[in-house]
C-alpha cells in the first residue's frame, strides 16, 4: 500500500511518517522546495541511509491547483496512492486572512481535487478542535457550523477547510477527520518543533525573577485550556487511520483539561516561579501587550489572550470509544509538564515561527 502525505517535515507530519513506515513500504511526501533539505535530513533520521527507498519527496505546494506536481508525477501518484493524509496548514494564530485562505482553504480544496482521481481506501484529514471558534458551551464531534464567531483567521480558515472536507464526505469520499486540541511537545521527551500557545506563558514565567505578574480576567477561573501532547495526537491518528471508521470525526482532546488557573499553577510550579495575579480585562491586556514595550518585555502575543477566556468545552465520545483497549489515551497535563519545561531549558533556540 502506498501512502501520500502533506505537511512533511512539519511538527505532526514528521512524527506520523515515522509511524507509517512501520506499516507501509513507501510514504510519498509533498514538500515545499524551501523545506527540501530539511525534509531529506528528517527522512534520513527516520528511515536510515537508504531512506529514498521508503520516503519519496515530491517538491510541490498545496496552494497550487495541481499541487505543483508535473503531470506525469501526479498521474503516477494517483494510480498508486491508496491512503492520503492531509496535514499541511498554517498553524499560526496571527496568520493573515490571505495566507490562511491560500494554504488552509484553497490548499485543502486542491488536495481534495487530487484525491478525487485516486482510488483511496481513506482520506485522513487533520483539522483542529478550534473549528469551534468561540462557541459558548459544549462542542462535540457531530458539531461544525453552530453559528460561532472566531478568534482569528487561523480558526476561521480551518473551519472553512473542514466544511470542504465534510461536503466531500457527504458526496461519498471515504474520509476521517481528526481534531487535535492545542498540541504541545512529546509527553515523554518534551520535544517540540516550535514554541507557541502555552509556551509563551511558560517562557515569561522562566524570564521572571521568582515572581511573574499575569493578567486575570473575569470568568477565567472556570475557563478550560485543552492541551494535548504530540505523541498522543500522532498515536491516535495512526491507530484510528487503521481501526477507525470512514465518515467519523474524532476530537483528540483531553477529557479532563486543566482550567486556566490550574494550568498556570502547574507551569509556575515546574518553573519555580510564583504567579502574581493582576486583575484586568482582555481589551486592556491586549492593548498593553500590543505595544512595543509589552511585546519586548513579555513575548506574549496579544492573540494568545483570547484563550484565557475561551468559552468552549470539548467532548470526544467517538475518539474515546474507538481508542478503548488500544493503549492510546491522553495523559494528564500535570504528568508531563516538567518534561516540557526541561526541553525548553535545554533547547532555547527553538523559535515560535510557523512552517509555511
Amino acid at each position: 500500500m502506498s501512502v501520500f502525505l502533506t505537511g512533511f517535515p512539519g511538527f505532526l507530519g514528521s512524527a506520523l511518517v515515522d509511524r507509517l513506515l512501520d506499516r507501509t513500504d513507501t510514504v510519498h511526501c509533498l514538500v515545499q522546495p524551501t523545506y527540501r533539505d530539511a525534509a531529506a535530513a528528517r527522512a534520513r533520521e527516520l528511515a536510515g541511509a537508504e531512506w529514498e527507498n521508503h520516503v519519496v519527496l515530491h517538491e510541490g505546494d498545496v496552494t497550487d491547483p495541481d499541487l505543483g506536481l508535473g503531470a506525469d508525477s501526479r498521474d503516477a501518484l494517483q494510480r498508486d496512492v491508496e491512503e492520503l493524509f492531509h496535514l499541511a496548514a498554517v498553524y499560526d494564530l496571527a496568520v493573515t486572512r490571505a495566507v490562511g485562505e491560500a494554504v488552509n482553504v484553497d490548499g485543502t480544496r486542491h488536495v481534495l481535487d487530487f484525491a478525487a482521481d485516486c482510488d483511496l481506501r481513506r482520506f485522513q484529514y487533520v483539522s483542529t478542535c478550534y473549528v469551534s471558534g468561540r462557541h459558548d458551551g459544549v462542542f462535540g464531534e457531530a458539531d461544525l457550523d453552530v453559528g460561532q464567531s472566531f478568534n482569528n483567521h487561523y480558526e476561521a480558515t480551518k473551519f472553512e477547510a473542514e466544511v470542504l472536507v465534510q461536503d466531500r464526505m457527504a458526496e461519498g469520499l471515504p474520509a476521517s477527520v481528526y481534531r487535535p486540541a492545542i498540541t504541545v511537545g512529546d509527553s515523554e521527551t518534551g520535544e517540540t518543533q516550535k514554541y507557541d500557545g502555552p509556551y509563551f506563558v511558560l517562557q515569561w514565567l522562566r524570564r521572571c525573577p521568582g515572581v511573574a505578574p499575569l493578567p486575570v480576567f473575569p470568568g477565567a477561573r472556570s475557563t478550560e485550556l485543552n492541551v494535548v501532547p504530540r505523541n498522543f495526537v500522532v498515536d491516535a491518528v495512526d491507530y484510528l487511520a487503521e481501526h477507525g471508521d470512514a465518515g467519523a470525526v474524532y476530537q483528540l482532546c483531553d477529557p479532563n483539561p486543566s482550567t486556566i488557573p490550574e494550568l498556570t499553577r502547574l507551569l509556575a510550579d515546574a518553573t519555580g516561579t510564583h504567579v502574581l495575579p493582576v486583575p484586568s480585562t482582555p481589551a486592556l491586556a491586549k492593548r498593553l501587550l500590543g505595544t512595543e514595550f509589552g511585546r519586548s518585555l513579555t513575548g506574549i502575543p496579544p492573540a494568545t489572550l483570547d484563550y484565557f477566556t475561551h468559552p468552549t468545552r470539548y467532548v470526544n465520545p467517538n475518539a474515546r470509544r474507538a481508542l478503548a483497549g488500544s493503549g492510546v489515551a491522553c495523559p494528564a497535563f500535570e504528568s508531563y509538564v516538567d518534561r516540557l519545561v526541561e526541553y525548553v531549558r535545554d533547547h532555547p533556540s527553538v523559535s515560535s515561527d510557523a512552517m509555511t
